[in-house]
């Protein structure tokens, strides 16, 4: 039985009466009835819920540098120091954009690392993911850093078809590194990779105590990184554990007393729910968010760090010092420096996301942008909105492209029936009826207009 202790969160005595004691089964658990492989995952329900916990300290955390180099050509040195820049810039004074971690297996990565620690930043604070064992420990320490990600898999699908250990052999192994990590002078980061697909109080939270008594042992914070590996954690309130995203963070909370500032939720984009699982984890007592910029990463991807800024800013009421117009340079750079096709339709970022190519939107843009556009993109963003011109587009379409254009050279703004609005939606008309299909691009529309303005100028 534990002791009666009075809560710092709720002020009232608590009492937990179970102490979970790990399961060493003898064949793995793998929730066949949630994941038959063959058929979709399934989504089951128990109608527990938990208290929502939001701490007051939330925040992002980054691994563009890691997981998001695993799914793209990699950075060059010059590349992951120019990004690195950005991201201090995008997450302000307060480190909103706390951590980031780099691999340090390749020469390119270590030198890329070394140039980002003598830039003398704060945040973000540099940390690294490594193998686990005492050699890369050590070369960790020797370049300066104080936190490390170590890989603890937690699921059996790990443990016993990857691995081939049973749960109390891991359970040893990972305790044994943790160990070793702690004695190099390093702060342990603990990936519990796939822990929507572990046994929750059979393996997760006997580990998590486990090394919650370790982090008091030595007085050394060990962070826990709750891995959504294949993107199966939901965000429904009443779902069943392993897939609750709001049972795993209150549970790690609750069970095994991990303080929020020690939880960090890593999702992936498998099902569509990677920024919704993000923000529940922080809503249910997470405080960090992990992510990669533009949610390049495995598969499907990361959670965009760039949707997470909005995430918070539309919780909290405030930026905390964040500067969105980053994103636009951020996004510019890393598709015209590295080649990085960003889709047209991505939020924030894709070329489409503010354009508008109907006619009666463009027309509701001109009386008034904020009635198609989310928020002020052009204050927000630099992003002012946009629309493309074709066979939808109409002479309202047309006219909110001649005049932005103009606005951009100081010209006056003119009415959609002036004479040269009309021969340019003229001209569009004609393309079309000739059986064009494609959009019209701004090259051509700009050539059209300069053509058209010096003949009504003459």
């Amino acid at each position: 039985m534990r002791d009666i202790k009075l809560s710092s969160k709720t002020f009232k005595l608590e009492q937990d009466p179970y102490i979970y004691q790990l399961q060493d089964v003898a064949n793995p658990e793998l929730f066949r009835e949630m994941f038959p492989y063959t058929e979709t995952p399934k989504i089951a329900f128990n109608y527990r819920r938990v208290p929502e916990n939001m701490p007051e300290d939330i925040f992002i955390t980054d691994t563009t540098f890691r997981d998001g180099q695993q799914s793209r050509t990699p950075y060059t040195t010059e590349q992951m120091v120019h990004i690195y820049k950005l991201l201090n810039k995008l997450g302000g004074p307060n480190g909103m954009i706390r951590q980031t971690e780099f691999f340090v297996y390749s020469e390119k990565d270590r030198k890329a690392l070394e140039k980002c620690l003598e830039l003398g930043y704060k945040f973000p604070e540099i940390t690294t993911w490594i193998r686990a064992n005492r050699q890369d420990f050590e070369l960790v320490k020797s370049i300066g850093i104080k936190e490390t990600g170590i890989l603890v898999s937690c699921s059996d699908y790990h443990i016993f078809h990857k691995m081939g250990l049973t749960r109390k052999q891991a359970l040893d192994k990972y305790l044994g590194i943790v160990k070793e990590c702690i004695s190099a002078g390093l702060r342990p980061r603990c990936h519990f990779e796939d822990i929507t697909r572990a046994d929750f109080y059979g393996f997760v939270v006997p580990f998590a105590c486990s090394l919650m008594e370790l982090s008091k042992e030595s007085g050394v914070p060990i962070k826990i990184r709750a891995c959504d590996t294949m993107g199966y954690g939901v965000p429904y309130p009443g779902a069943a554990l392993p897939r609750s995203v709001s049972g795993i963070i209150y549970g790690l909370q609750h069970h095994a007393d991990v303080p929020s500032e020690m939880i960090e939720w890593h999702g992936h984009n498998d099902f569509y729910k990677g920024v919704v699982n993000a923000t529940t984890a922080w809503m249910y007592g997470a405080s960090a968010v992990n992510c990669s910029l533009l949610g390049i990463g495995e598969r499907t991807g990361n959670v965009p760090l760039e949707a997470m800024v909005f995430e918070y800013a539309s919780l909290r009421g405030h930026l905390n010092g964040m500067n969105t117009q980053v994103i636009t340079e951020i996004a510019n750079y890393i598709q015209n420096e590295t080649g990085y096709d960003i889709p047209p339709m991505t939020p924030f970022v894709g070329e489409n996301f503010n354009l508008t190519r109907a006619g009666i939107h463009a027309d509701g843009m001109m009386k008034d942008p904020e009635i198609y556009n989310i928020f002020d993109t052009e204050t927000i963003l630099a992003r002012p909105p946009k629309v493309s011109i074709n066979n939808a587009s109409g002479l309202a379409g047309v006219a909110y492209w001649v005049n932005e254009y103009r606005a951009k050279r100081g010209e006056s703004e003119l009415s959609k029936k002036d004479a040269l609005i009309q021969k340019m939606y003229d001209w569009v008309t004609s393309e079309y009826d000739a059986g064009r299909v494609t959009v019209i691009s701004d090259r051509e529309l700009k050539d059209r207009y300069e053509e058209y303005a010096e003949i009504s100028a003459g």
